[in-house]
């Protein structure tokens, strides 16, 4: 080991088996993007132009101060190699990064070879293999990370990794708006973003919704039946009517013989799914919804889990595991854990593992999954590898298996249902419990016997408002509506955060503030 230009990013010198010899490897590292998108001097200024000369003006790629002496490292250790091997994230953005190091390395070597390594998990397993299949660079994947750049500086936001002095919108409506409102927003940077403002949008049409809302009111007929276990409920096959006199016509019919005819016993297998094998997008909602854990900190836990080599690359759109990869030794490695060790060792026992397959893929990273076992992480880290390894161990579970039974009765030609639920085998339910399933205890009805209720009555109620957003759910609005990828929803959730264009209730939903109502209106 030793030093580079920066103290941040060290140089590793090894012996190492490449391209059938001996070779002397020299692996150092870059912090993010070392280059940056910007607008020509003249036009970075703010009052220097109209903002719609920035549609047209010419851009400029360079390297921020901060990372100069990540290039100079660069520009220095190339000189003595006769290859270039690229080690970044294996993703759009990993692309990106590793054509501006090309770019850097090639202005001091133009003939360079370049290769590039092809990975998805911290491992010696991987790491080899990755050695072993060396591929090319994709020109295609690094140009779209371009194109995305060069739109955002022209029309949206500020980059993802750095503050750019750009963005036509955001220069245009953060000037207008400080004029119109200078005590108001005399400091405030008004971004405007292609993902941004549909992300704030989702927050104002609910919370509209809720302010529009006009509670109507219901009426439904309640059926309970007392038995030595407790009370069964049974419910109005209507469900429920909006027309007070109708529900009280047929209240006062059941009522002349309030006697129950069974009609009906179905007793049929319930199974309840084990999970999907886990994707980007489903992290973050269920560490959202389960552990409380907002998506940015989830990501950035993700990763840190990811470097030390605990689980696999954490930015994936896919959610069927490759046959080529080898679920049981992943298993094995969990079963010396004193808390789900015992289920582990139980998968191998019972033929192996058996994940459910998705049906998404992005052809690059396997779902995400535990690559090595450990016991030494603490607080949210320790809390967020043992989501995902139980995930992926229920994931290669079986569904948990119940009997359920349907029981209809008719009084005076109204019908009612009753369900019952006995688990049979709680199967991946052992491991995971962020999924909640309960026996529901019924008495046994014969088809055609009648009984007395303990209880008919007819109640009314209100329609309820939707309520506002939580971060799981805004997450799976931006999905739904192709708004971001799985690798930017966190940021852009937080940037509308960070704007004060939306803060968060007590309950962690997503309220909009003045600001941000005013600029989606």
């Amino acid at each position: 080991q030793r030093e580079g230009f920066s103290k941040f990013n060290k140089i590793y010198e090894y012996d190492y088996q490449m391209f059938g010899q001996n070779v002397t490897v020299v692996m150092t590292s870059v912090s993010g993007h070392l280059l940056a998108h910007d607008f020509i001097m003249p036009f970075r200024k703010w009052h220097s132009c109209n903002p719609l000369a920035l549609f047209d003006a010419e851009i400029e790629k360079y390297c921020p101060e901060n990372y100069l002496d990540i290039k100079r490292t660069l520009e220095r250790e190339i000189q003595q190699c006769q290859a270039l091997v690229i080690w970044t994230d294996c993703d759009r953005e990993g692309e990106n990064i590793g054509f501006e190091i090309i770019h850097v390395c090639k202005a001091v070597k133009p003939n360079l070879q370049v290769f590039r390594a092809r990975f998805s998990e911290i491992t010696l397993h991987a790491v080899r293999s990755a050695c072993e299949n060396l591929t090319q660079p994709d020109q295609k994947t690094s140009d779209a990370v371009d194109v995305r750049q060069e739109l955002d500086l022209r029309i949206g936001t500020c980059g993802a990794h750095f503050v750019s002095s750009g963005a036509a919108f955001t220069r245009f409506q953060t000037l207008r708006l400080r004029k119109i409102f200078p005590d108001i927003l005399a400091d405030q940077l008004i971004s405007y973003g292609s993902c941004q403002f549909p992300t704030l949008g989702f927050v104002v049409e609910r919370f509209k919704a809720i302010q529009a809302f006009v509670p109507e009111a219901f009426y439904k007929i309640k059926v309970t039946h007392d038995h030595e276990d407790g009370s069964v409920v049974f419910n109005w096959k209507r469900n429920r009517l909006f027309n007070h006199t109708a529900c009280l016509v047929l209240y006062q019919m059941c009522m002349e013989d309030p006697v129950a005819t069974v009609v009906d016993v179905v007793s049929k297998p319930k199974s309840k799914w084990r999970p999907l094998p886990l994707d980007t997008v489903e992290l973050e909602k269920l560490a959202s919804r389960k552990l409380k854990i907002n998506a940015k900190e989830t990501m950035t836990i993700a990763e840190k889990l990811y470097t030390k080599g605990f689980i696999s690359y954490p930015r994936t759109e896919t959610n069927i595991f490759p046959k080529e990869l080898n679920l049981s030794t992943l298993v094995e490695q969990q079963t010396q854990d004193p808390n789900w060790g015992e289920f582990a060792q139980r998968i191998l026992d019972q033929g192996g593992p058996n994940p459910r397959s998705g049906t998404k893929s992005d052809q690059a990273h396997p779902p995400i999954h535990p690559t090595k076992y450990t016991s030494n992480l603490q607080g949210n880290e320790q809390r967020l590898y043992e989501f995902i390894v139980r995930h992926f161990l229920a994931c290669c579970s079986q569904d948990a298996k119940g009997q359920e039974t349907t029981v209809e009765i008719d009084i005076a030609n109204e019908q009612f249902i009753a369900q019952g639920l006995m688990i049979l085998a709680r199967n991946y339910l052992e491991v995971y419990p962020y999924d909640k399933w309960s026996d529901k205890v019924i008495p046994l009805y014969q088809k055609g016997s009648r009984f007395q209720p303990s209880t008919v009555e007819m109640v009314d109620g209100e329609t309820s408002p939707p309520l506002l957003l939580t971060e799981a759910d805004l997450i799976a609005l931006m999905e739904k509506h192709g708004i971001g990828t799985d690798a930017t929803h966190a940021e852009h959730i937080e940037t509308i955060k960070t704007r004060m264009y939306v803060g968060l209730t007590a309950d962690q939903r997503f309220l909009p503030g003045q600001l941000g109502m005013g600029l989606v209106e």
